[in-house]
């Protein structure tokens, strides 16, 4: 068996390995692991290293930002699971699996759907920051729509360090995806699209979300598709 063989065995082995241990340190519910799995092998198939290594970033600073402070994060009546189910692995990370599905499908399109799987990731990692850090560390809340000061917490409600540190968030899966891919003008359409998903995301919230026609699993998912389609006009552009 060649070298390249052992490689394209071992990747798929270590993927499903770390899903049943993230699923066994609580960090994932067995579905939740059952999609993980799905997604990284897809992320790695279109992806490849660079993908790879974009997709475990996001996933380690948000199960960081989600467990950090967490009982400030509780609000009375709710819990604040740290699991994640198999609805928000795809709402994270769906979009991601599709551009790396397209790769495979359409590989002239390559550098495209790469950059619009990093900027699904970078608004992915932008939201997971802003919403979990910014409860901890924000000072002020406002309505993203009215910029009424409102309670932390609620859909749609926003703070300038929660914002900021989103921003860092995506810029920092920006940067990844620029030393792996190449640094180039795309680096800045990745971090410029995670940042308006996570706009996109309160909006989101503070609107459909808050009337209830839709969750916060659709809204999540929005946002990664609607920075993905950002950094395919970019792109484009």
């Amino acid at each position: 068996m060649q070298l390249t063989s052992y490689y394209h065995l071992i990747i798929p082995v270590a993927i499903i390995a770390i899903a049943v241990l993230c699923v066994k340190l609580r960090k994932l519910t067995r579905s939740g692991g059952v999609m993980a799995a799905l997604v990284a092998l897809l992320v790695a198939a279109g992806g490849g290293y660079g993908g790879l290594l974009l997709l475990g970033v996001f996933f380690i600073l948000g199960v960081k930002a989600t467990g950090h402070q967490r009982h400030l994060k509780v609000l009375p009546g709710e819990q604040h699971p740290e699991q994640r189910t198999a609805a928000q692995v795809f709402a994270n990370g769906g979009t991601a699996a599709i551009m790396a599905l397209l790769v495979i499908i359409n590989p002239d399109c390559e550098d495209m759907y790469l950059t619009m799987l990093a900027a699904s990731l970078a608004a992915a990692t932008a939201d997971t920051l802003s919403s979990e850090l910014g409860m901890v560390y924000g000072r002020n809340f406002y309505n993203i729509l009215t910029f009424k000061k409102e309670a932390k917490g609620l859909d749609g409600v926003i703070s300038l360090e929660g914002t900021l540190l989103g921003a860092a968030g995506a810029g920092i899966l920006a940067l990844l995806y620029g030393i792996c891919f190449g640094m180039d003008e795309t680096v800045w359409f990745v971090a410029l699209a995670g940042i308006a998903g996570n706009l996109a995301d309160s909006l989101l919230g503070a609107t459909l979300e808050r009337k209830h026609l839709i969750g916060n699993d659709m809204v999540n998912f929005g946002n990664t598709l609607f920075a993905a389609l950002v950094a395919m006009i970019l792109y484009l552009l």
